[in-house]
């Protein structure tokens, strides 16, 4: 039957897109003409190829435009869901009604479906077909039998949940001061070394260019591309830029630093932006024109990155 409702998909169906793929996914499933089928996220993502809000989106559109419907009484393997398609189960009852009066008449001759033929009502699902097909009545229900757990023992107590270890040990009472468990100790060593590893952070404005960053731009020829001024001025937007960051350990400032230090422009008259820093005091070139700062700082708050990558 899942060829019928397929085909249904194909030629009546509203549906586009990814909801499209979903309906498609849960007909080719559909074992009778009771178009019910079960399904989870996980099989109709693999199945559609789409991304989990795309397929829980599509089957919320699907539930609105009437093309699908949850059988909420009803549960799969794995707690998955079960779905019935509506009007091709309407469809599939109507052909059946036809040919009961007349038994020669061809699908083909049937009427076609009308938007006032009902589908069959959800309590009228013959539960011996749907439990053929792995598909149960909940637990808890009022009707139909308890699904049995095969695995074990039809003697055997329900499994209960074991009381938390915490809840033994701990006391009645006790004063405000007191442990409340054994694992305090390691939540107090745990805070004593965060504050210990606290006191070796610092800020980008405090840290200082050490030998090991100044070696680097040497041997990279950094320096010899910016010259010490244009050095000093790529590290003062380095420290204006970086301000608003929390603190760091030294070996962090010093990687981002580098990293700052590799990305800046070379220094030419077209591109000024080593001596503007926007929001801050400038260090123009001898010699540069009004419109020449203005280009400077608009270089420089293009050029150089928000914080935010």
């Amino acid at each position: 039957m899942s060829g019928q409702a397929r085909k249904w998909v194909w030629e009546s169906s509203t549906s586009r897109g990814t909801a499209r793929l979903v309906l498609l996914s849960i007909a080719d499933r559909i074992p009778d003409e009771q178009c019910v089928a079960y399904a989870s996220v996980t099989e109709l993502m693999e199945r559609t190829n789409a991304s989990r809000n795309a397929v829980r989106t599509s089957l919320a559109l699907l539930d609105d435009a009437g093309e699908l419907e949850i059988v909420e009484d009803y549960e799969g393997p794995q707690h998955s869901t079960v779905y019935r398609m509506p009007r091709p189960a309407a469809w599939l009852a109507k052909v059946a009604a036809a040919q009961k009066a007349d038994p020669e008449l061809r699908v083909e001759d049937v009427e076609p479906l009308a938007d006032d033929d009902p589908a069959p009502s959800l309590d009228d699902l013959d539960e011996t077909r749907l439990r053929k097909h792995r598909i149960w009545r909940k637990a808890g229900s009022e009707t139909g039998p308890r699904r049995q757990n095969r695995a074990g023992s039809k003697s055997a107590p329900p499994r209960q949940n074991p009381t938390p270890r915490r809840v033994r040990n701990r006391p009645p009472s006790g004063s405000e001061s007191a442990p409340q468990n054994c694992s305090e100790p390691k939540v107090n060593r745990r805070y004593s070394s965060s504050s210990s590893s606290a006191a070796d952070l610092t800020s980008a404005t405090d840290w200082q260019v050490d030998d090991a960053s100044l070696s680097w731009a040497q041997q990279q020829g950094h320096l010899e591309r910016l010259g010490e001024q244009g050095l000093q001025a790529a590290d003062a937007k380095w420290r204006h830029y970086r301000a608003a960051y929390g603190p760091r350990s030294a070996a962090a400032w010093a990687a981002d630093w580098r990293s700052w230090i590799d990305r800046e422009h070379t220094p030419t008259p077209q591109r000024p932006n080593l001596y503007a820093l926007p929001g801050g005091t400038s260090s123009p070139q001898a010699g540069m024109s009004k419109a020449d700062l203005h280009t400077a700082a608009l270089l420089a708050a293009i050029d150089e990155p928000t914080g935010t990558e």
